[in-house]
């Protein structure tokens, strides 16, 4: 697949996590039907363009993990597979 974002939206892909409580009792996924806060980021655009006309550098790189506001971007699905999609100001922080 070959994306391609525009100014400085950023394509995720969710990253599970399997929850367990302190007694090891594994929590299945259909108790929690939240979004993830968490997702590699798979694709990225050039950046914003700010007032002068200059592309913004992105903060992100492809690869990275990282923590996103909950209901920030939205959700989309290509090929059978779900992805995320968003702007960069979405992003909380990078995790590593």
């Amino acid at each position: 697949m070959n994306l391609k974002p525009l100014s400085n939206h950023i394509f995720l892909e969710p990253v599970e996590e399997e929850k367990t409580t302190k007694s090891g009792i594994v929590i299945p996924d259909t108790v929690d039907k939240e979004k993830p806060m968490k997702g590699r980021v798979i694709a990225i655009g050039p950046g914003k363009l700010n007032d002068k006309g200059e592309r913004t550098a992105m903060s992100v790189k492809v690869g990275d993990i990282v923590l996103f506001k909950k209901y920030g971007p939205d959700e989309i699905e290509i090929d059978a597979k779900k992805y995320l999609v968003g702007d960069e100001d979405d992003v909380l922080a990078i995790l590593g």
